[in-house]
């Protein structure tokens, strides 16, 4: 019979590597509520009509990479391919903006049919943050600095922050047009796709990872060239925040994102460690997004950061540190010795606030030494016939290798 094995683009995640997941997610828990933001948990999947319409129907995600499928009554569902679209949902389904602006944060899975390559799964996870409600550059400053925090706080230096401003409904229609007469010469020039999108967005040509069209969105005309007065003034004050928070940025004119329900800011975080694909994380403000999703007009930015890839950055650098030991592990060494630890196994997991664990089992010191290591315990104490016999145990430190 054939071994039935993961999914092409997934990866299961185990001891020892899990441990540097939870010391990861643990961090995100930490430094998100110092920024004062609550975690928000939404369905792994939902109505696919919320994506087309959120996220846009002409992307790459929409067009080519969503999970899609019908239950049983005919309905269209789609695996989550991106976080923001459905906390929106969740937020005007269950009127959380009544109060006032709303601070959010997620940690979770993705999905996207994509190319599985270094860091990029079909199966992904990300932790974000959507801040809704607040219209300031301030709070487009703050969602660059708290994932700028996490990064230094786990010594992932060789940072990069990218800044564009890609304007509002006043003037995209200015834009559009300075694309359409550029692009329109170009057509027969472009690859399928961005000749398909001229018409319908000619703003996602921007984002076209295909060759063909590069030397053309290169030469293309910029949104800073267009932007109206408001949306410049607001590019302003955010470079005047991020010049007062100490965050070093430069502006990057081409800088697009790859979901249409972006307005005014974006920006990417990239490490000199992930070579040509060095992006760790990216943003940007949708203050559309909560009215086209039928709520009240509402300003709004964020960020997304796959987890993989924050890991893939960390262990390049060589900044992974091995997670700290703790805990005990009960060895005992026969049977006598397992029937009178099983009590104070009991009794340490009701008083002791590390883990503690014991093998059930025969299996000889080396080899209980071996699971204690692997089930990463500072300490082991170990029991056997003389220790029952003089009422001790003996305890040895697995870092030091202290005994005593």
């Amino acid at each position: 019979m054939d071994k039935i094995t993961a999914p092409r683009g997934t990866q299961d995640i185990f001891p020892p590597e899990s441990r540097r997941w939870h010391a990861l997610e643990s961090a995100i828990h930490d430094l998100a509520a110092r920024f004062a933001y609550s975690e928000i948990r939404t369905p792994t999947f939902e109505a696919t009509e919320l994506y087309v319409r959120g996220v846009g129907e002409t992307t790459d995600i929409v067009e080519k990479e969503m999970y899609t499928f019908l239950d049983r009554k005919g309905r269209s569902l789609t695996l989550r391919p991106e976080w923001t679209a459905g906390v929106v949902r969740a937020v005007l389904e269950h009127n959380l903006l009544a109060p006032g602006p709303l601070k959010l944060y997620y940690i979770g899975s993705i999905f996207r049919y994509e190319r599985p390559q270094k860091g990029r799964y079909r199966q992904a996870h990300q932790f974000g943050v959507e801040c809704l409600g607040h219209a300031g550059a301030a709070a487009d400053a703050e969602c660059i600095q708290l994932p700028i925090e996490l990064l230094t706080r786990f010594g992932i230096g060789g940072l990069r922050v990218e800044l564009n401003s890609i304007g509002c409904a006043q003037c995209r229609p200015a834009y559009r047009e300075a694309l359409l007469s550029y692009f329109r010469p170009l057509a027969d020039q472009l690859s399928a796709d961005s000749q398909r999108r001229l018409e319908r967005n000619p703003m996602r040509i921007l984002d076209s990872k295909e060759a063909k069209d590069k030397p053309h969105i290169a030469a293309a005309p910029t949104y800073l060239d267009h932007l109206c007065g408001a949306c410049a003034q607001h590019f302003a004050e955010l470079h005047g925040n991020l010049d007062a928070m100490g965050i070093r940025y430069t502006i990057n004119p081409r800088l697009v994102r790859g979901l249409d329900y972006y307005t005014r800011t974006v920006f990417e975080v990239h490490s000199d460690a992930l070579g040509a694909q060095s992006t760790i994380l990216g943003g940007g403000r949708y203050d559309g997004l909560v009215e086209q999703l039928g709520g009240p007009a509402t300003p709004a930015v964020g960020f997304a950061m796959g987890l993989e890839r924050f890991l893939m950055v960390q262990e390049q650098l060589g900044t992974a540190a091995e997670p700290e030991r703790r805990g005990i592990q009960l060895i005992a060494l026969g049977r006598a010795a397992r029937d009178r630890l099983v009590p104070i196994l009991a009794a340490l997991r009701r008083a002791y606030d590390q883990p503690a664990d014991m093998d059930y089992g025969d299996r000889k010191l080396g080899a209980q030494l071996k699971l204690a290591d692997r089930n990463g315990a500072r300490l082991a104490a170990i029991c056997g016939d003389a220790e029952l016999e003089r009422g001790v145990l003996v305890l040895r430190d697995l870092e030091t290798k202290e005994q005593r």
